[in-house]
């Protein structure tokens, strides 16, 4: 090899690349990260018709209501994914999927590579395990008929952690102090707490079966202010020490931009935006969005223009054509009425289904 060939090959190594004729090392599949949860493009759809007999004698059609209509996005571990939106936006549907509470009517959601449709298979017990739930109410999510050490016990006794009496007990106890309570409450009924202590139990619950992901559904909107902040603060200690993955449902910003790592903005089953919280905070690009946030007090009387979200959510039954959105938009035109837009890669990092926004208009 002469000099030239030398000083070639040392800049190859240099520059990380091999010698001529061979192929570049890649590094093992394994090592690349792979995000926990992968949704692609799922659906759910209810069929809310009236009775076979009744449509026959009234000649009406049947009528299905799209709730969710092509959701797709990834969730890394240790990540907390939120959700926003108007009522009725398919947030909760989309949680009740990622459990397995619902059966997606197209699409798949993914679970650390295993697919969500693995749960009523052989393996289904171990991947259930790794998934967990936290509801909105803490007063109805709790069986009223049992002691807390009942309630926060079954899911070990159900996947079989532990099987002597004494160990699940001091396992019980254990995950109470985790939550912030004390273990002598095991002996106590739901309704001897509080509500901000009942969503203590239900936390403690979701965390006895040592789950990876957790979809929690509007944790805190029945609390107080005072107590969602203490409970939003516990789930945040809880995910940095056990490493915990979270789907995020709620419809307050306030709470979102406390909790989240990247937002996703719903409308009408769809997902508008999605994009870090920074960015999606401070430069939103989807009209929807925009109005979301003009719709928070302004507390610091900054005189900046706001515009408020106007109009009425579409009846889901008829959904209007083109853009969902369109009805309510200020920067609509006759490409948004008849065209669905796309979610579309933006240069800050963040996705947007918007034709304005394509096109530059906004």
């Amino acid at each position: 090899m002469n000099t030239i060939e030398k000083l070639a090959e040392r800049s190859r190594a240099a520059a990380g690349a091999t010698p001529s004729g061979q192929e570049p090392a890649r590094a093992p599949e394994s090592l690349v990260e792979r995000p926990l949860v992968e949704v692609d493009g799922i659906a759910k759809v209810f069929d809310v018709s009236a009775p076979w007999l009744n449509r026959v004698l009234e000649r009406k059609p049947r009528l299905l209501l799209h709730a969710v209509d092509g959701v797709s996005f990834t969730i890394r571990r240790g990540e907390t994914l939120a959700l926003v939106g108007e009522s009725g936006c398919g947030k909760s549907t989309v949680a009740r999927m990622l459990v397995g509470l619902y059966k997606p009517s197209r699409g798949s959601v993914k679970i650390d590579g295993h697919d969500l449709s693995e749960l009523s298979g052989p393996s289904g017990q171990a991947l259930r395990r790794r998934i967990q739930m936290i509801f909105q109410d803490p007063y109805a999510s709790l069986n009223p008929r049992w002691k807390v050490s009942e309630i926060i016990a079954e899911p070990i006794r159900v996947h079989r952690l532990l099987d002597d009496e004494a160990a699940i007990d001091a396992r019980v106890g254990e995950l109470l102090r985790h939550v912030g309570l004390s273990p002598t409450d095991a002996a106590r009924f739901p309704h001897q707490f509080s509500g901000g202590q009942r969503q203590r139990i239900s936390i403690a619950r979701a965390l006895a079966s040592q789950p990876e992901f957790l979809v929690c559904d509007e944790p805190t909107s029945a609390l107080d202010v005072s107590v969602q902040a203490q409970v939003l603060n516990l789930m945040r200690e809880l995910q940095r020490q056990d490493q915990l993955t979270y789907l995020f449902i709620s419809h307050n910003l306030a709470v979102v931009h406390h909790v989240a790592d990247r937002v996703g903005v719903m409308y009408l089953g769809r997902i508008v935006e999605l994009a870090p919280k920074r960015t999606l905070f401070e430069a939103p690009r989807h009209p929807y969005t925009r109005m979301l946030l003009d719709a928070i007090p302004d507390i610091g009387m900054t005189g900046r223009a706001r515009t408020p979200v106007a109009g009425e959510v579409p009846n889901p039954l008829s959904p209007p054509p083109g853009c969902t959105f369109h009805p309510r938009c200020p920067h609509a035109n006759a490409r948004c009425r008849s065209e669905q837009p796309l979610l579309r890669a933006t240069p800050d990092g963040g996705q947007a289904a918007c034709h304005a926004v394509e096109e530059g208009r906004i």
